[in-house]
């Protein structure tokens, strides 16, 4: 990978955190699908290694968290029998847990897992970890949140749910396969503390969920783009967060993530996750 200009690999992380998939960031540079595959990884893998070091002690007011679904080689009904009963299984449905504040937009946490109370807590945990002090919390009603949240925050923390009641998709019955249920409303619930029920809310997490599917290929719907292992889908997830809390200028903030929770002062470039990459080969 060292052979390879500082130009080319800054192409190539530039094209892979806007959405491009591998093998289009493959043609577009002239580099083989192998290189572009190992530079993701190694990417990832510092990428991962910074968030853990950097994003920590946070002194955030309120955080927002939800769940992203996405799937790895199949989706869960198409996977062989086997596969399916398999417990420890890395294909198929999978969920990325993500946290974040909603003041700066940082990614606090994400957490890459099933939609299940072990994902949860492991989550939770890793959530409260990351924070200094007592926050604000918003989760939508998914039971297990109420256990996790219990047990990583043991009641420090002012808690409340977010929880959304859906109907029917309207329209015709053709167009009715791809559409989701329409919400047709929501309640809050105040779980433990005292939350400002006006400050319940699960807006920003939600639209984060759109900012993924944009910037990573491997979560558009409704195409052949999927991640085939594991692995590689949660590097791409860490490239993901660490390009959107430090490179990406929030439009609202007019600064990225990183710079308003005061973890930077600069807008960082690709040419600073290279750098983590050759710092963590030595």
């Amino acid at each position: 990978m060292n052979q390879l200009p500082l130009s080319t690999r800054t192409t190539i992380l530039n094209l892979l955190c806007e959405g491009n998939s591998l093998r289009s960031t493959s043609r577009i540079t002239g580099c083989s699908i192998n290189t572009v595959t190992k530079l993701l990884v190694d990417a990832g893998k510092a990428c991962q290694d910074f968030h853990d070091k950097t994003v920590k002690n946070i002194a955030s007011k309120r955080i927002e968290c939800d769940e992203i679904w996405s799937f790895v080689y199949a989706k869960q009904a198409n996977l062989p029998f086997e596969e399916q009963m398999n417990e420890n299984s890395e294909v198929g449905d999978i969920w990325t847990w993500v946290g974040m504040d909603a003041d700066s937009k940082l990614i606090v946490s994400w957490f890459v897992g099933n939609r299940d109370a072990d994902s949860a807590n492991e989550f939770m945990y890793d959530v409260a970890s990351r924070l200094s002090n007592r926050v604000q919390l918003t989760t939508d009603g998914f039971k297990p949140y109420l256990q996790a949240v219990d047990n990583a925050f043991s009641f420090k923390v002012d808690y409340a749910q977010l929880i959304k009641m859906y109907g029917a998709p309207s329209g015709k019955e053709a167009e009715r396969k791809y559409s989701p249920a329409e919400c047709t409303g929501t309640k809050r619930r105040r779980i433990t503390g005292q939350p400002d029920m006006k400050f319940a809310s699960t807006s920003y997490v939600e639209r984060q969920n759109l900012t993924m599917r944009m910037h990573m290929r491997r979560f558009t719907r409704l195409t052949n783009a999927f991640s085939k292992k594991l692995e590689n889908h949660c590097h791409a997830i860490a490239l993901h967060f660490v390009y959107y809390n430090f490179l990406k200028v929030h439009k609202t903030l007019r600064v990225t993530p990183a710079m308003e929770a005061g973890l930077t002062q600069d807008i960082w470039t690709a040419e600073d996750i290279i750098k983590l990459v050759d710092n963590m080969e030595k």
